[in-house]
């Protein structure tokens, strides 16, 4: 009877080391890591801008990448776009409202296998409006870097309409056409770290 429950504890020590290896903790190394977006001006020109503070959790199984999580803040503050008066008028209740609204969070739900790649299906929440969207996504890796430390790298990219999230400032333009698009394109573009 000994002998069993010893034998239990050891197939069960397996079994977790196991899944302790397979789903790896990773951090985020922010000066290979970018967090963007695209939008039209006028119908005619993209803009693209950035947010320069920005943190995220990884948690990657790579047996069964179903399993893999991942979530993520950005502080409005932060936005980039490389012109002082629209950044300004992007931080102001216009649009994000940055002094309100402070965060722009993701938390990811779930995994699922698409065509040949992943979609990362989570709550993506501005302006204290959450939404479900989905973010197709590739992983590259992992690698071993130069100092041994094992990287992975995850790139994704998702179409938002910003009216679902309270973001309506508009202009209407002679020609019918608006000065700032409703759709806005994701750039996310993630190093992580083993921990």
């Amino acid at each position: 009877m000994r002998f069993k429950s010893l034998l239990i504890a050891v197939v069960a020590a397996f079994v977790l080391f196991g899944l302790s290896v397979n789903s790896q903790a990773w951090e985020l190394d922010k000066a290979h890591s970018s967090v963007g977006f695209t939008v039209k001006h006028m119908v005619v020109a993209k803009v693209n801008g950035n947010f320069r503070e920005f943190d995220g959790t990884f948690s990657f199984d790579d047996k069964d990448i179903t399993k893999t999580k991942i979530s993520g803040v950005v502080k409005v503050a932060s936005v980039f776009t490389d012109n002082e008066k629209r950044d300004n008028h992007l931080k102001s209740a216009d649009f994000f409202d940055a002094e309100a609204y402070p965060e722009i969070k993701f938390e990811s739900k779930r995994v699922v296998q698409k065509d040949n790649g992943y979609v990362m299906i989570g709550d993506l929440t501005i302006r204290d409006v959450t939404k479900e969207i989905e973010i197709p996504f590739e992983v590259s890796g992992p690698i071993q870097d130069p100092w041994g430390a094992s990287r992975i790298g995850v790139e994704g990219r998702a179409k938002i309409n910003r009216q679902n999230f309270g973001v309506t400032w508009n202009k209407t333009m002679d020609n019918g056409g608006v000065i700032v698009s409703n759709e806005v394109v994701l750039n996310l573009n993630a190093e992580f770290i083993k921990k």
